[in-house]
């Protein structure tokens, strides 16, 4: 019979899930309490948050559809990232942070609806940082408008200097006769 405190539990969990798209499912075996605390830490830099919970009660926080799929991961000690629209930040803290103490281990993630595995979120932690991607994308569009805009300016360029030496060559007969 679930009590009042587990309701709440899966209550706050709901909304927490409702406020985050991505999710990333990590092994805490191993870590120390003040590890862990250094841990939440860094993922509050970038506005992520991180919660040990029981398995079982984030199964029915995140429902059939989530669950079904995340079923797999969820056994054994799980401690939860809950990352913002930018899932990238917080691979790149767990990545460094599961480095650093080896004993946390990365489990799988769920972003943008999708089932992600530990390589992926890896391959996703190698990523530049979002901003850097739009720069780099930016700069890729704009190669291409730079030199067509100079390709055109050249004929406007082009005729300024015939004009010019056009009346060079008549302000030279002028003063010659």
């Amino acid at each position: 019979m679930p009590t009042a405190r587990k309701e709440n539990a899966v209550r706050e969990l709901r909304d927490r899930l409702a406020e985050t798209p991505n999710v990333f499912l990590t092994d805490f075996a191993g870590l120390t309490v003040e590890e862990i605390t250094k841990f939440r830490g860094e993922l509050r830099k970038d506005g992520n948050t991180y919660a040990v919970v029981k398995n079982t009660l984030f199964k029915i926080a995140a429902g059939e559809d989530i669950a079904s799929k995340l079923e797999s991961f969820l056994h054994g000690p799980t401690g939860i990232v809950f990352a913002g629209n930018d899932p990238v930040a917080p691979a790149k803290a767990i990545k460094q942070f599961a480095d650093d103490s080896k004993k946390l281990g990365i489990k799988a993630a769920y972003i943008d609806g999708q089932l992600v595995d530990a390589k992926q979120v890896e391959a996703l932690a190698a990523l530049p940082p979002k901003p850097e991607l739009i720069a780099r994308l930016v700069g890729t569009l704009a190669g291409p408008l730079r030199g067509l805009v100079t390709v055109l300016s050249g004929n406007q360029s082009g005729l300024v200097r015939v004009l010019t030496a056009i009346r060079e060559q008549k302000e030279a007969a002028g003063s010659n006769a």
